[in-house]
């Protein structure tokens, strides 16, 4: 497991601790952005799509599988898992792995719009393990992205992957980095889900755990 370490947020009880069940760097650095004391922990599941499952039941099922993969070790922990699908025409698009595959994506969507299907899941292990009915036990939603990606010339499409290398990504593009200037249009409303987690629907769920972001330096009598 790889600690990140942050300061602690906690008031005179501490919450229960974060684990990230991922090993994406992408992830990890969104969750980063919260400023939350939280751990990362790569889950070892089998991620292949089952026969006639729609790529958005591919990617919700990938992160509840994730989540509680890593919460069935950790009872009192706070488990996140989220797996991300693209789909073009219906086609599933993965990571690239190398240029030429790369190139080939990137040919392969240029003037069309790609649907990115973002799965959130977050398990509570210790209401999983007290009650499995409870609704806040696990909290599961999906934000599905619609990108437009430019009609660029392939001398366009090659340099760009010369730069940034994005081989790990679906898409062959980096939406936070110079790929954003591959695409046309962006449709959503969180924009970190098309990277990879979406942070508005997590801090939702975990504010529903009761988990605070913010508190008062000064809190009034």
């Amino acid at each position: 497991m790889t600690n990140v370490a942050f300061p602690s947020i906690s008031g005179v009880s501490g919450p229960p601790p974060i684990i990230l069940a991922s090993g994406s760097r992408y992830r990890r650095e969104l969750l980063e952005r919260l400023k939350l004391p939280f751990s990362v922990e790569p889950p070892e599941i089998d991620e292949t799509p089952k026969p006639g499952e729609a790529p958005e039941q591919t990617a919700q099922r990938l992160a509840l599988e994730k989540a509680l993969h890593i919460a069935q070790n950790h009872p009192n922990a706070l488990v996140i898992g989220s797996d991300q699908v693209a789909t073009v025409d219906g086609l599933q698009i993965g990571k690239p792995g190398n240029h030429a595959n790369a190139l080939a994506q990137l040919q392969l969507v240029r003037g069309r719009t790609v649907l990115f299907h973002t799965a959130l899941c977050l398990v509570d292990s210790a209401r999983h393990a007290n009650n499995p009915q409870d609704p806040l036990a696990i909290q599961r939603d999906t934000a599905t992205i619609q990108v437009k990606f430019r009609n660029l010339p392939d001398d366009e499409l090659e340099a760009y992957l010369r730069i940034e290398q994005p081989y790990d990504c679906a898409g062959s593009a980096k939406c936070e980095g110079l790929g954003i200037a591959l695409l046309e249009q962006i449709d959503n409303d969180d924009p970190t889900a098309l990277v990879g987690l979406p942070l508005i629907r997590l801090v939702s769920m975990l504010r529903r755990l009761d988990y605070h972001f913010f508190r008062p330096a000064h809190p009034k009598v």
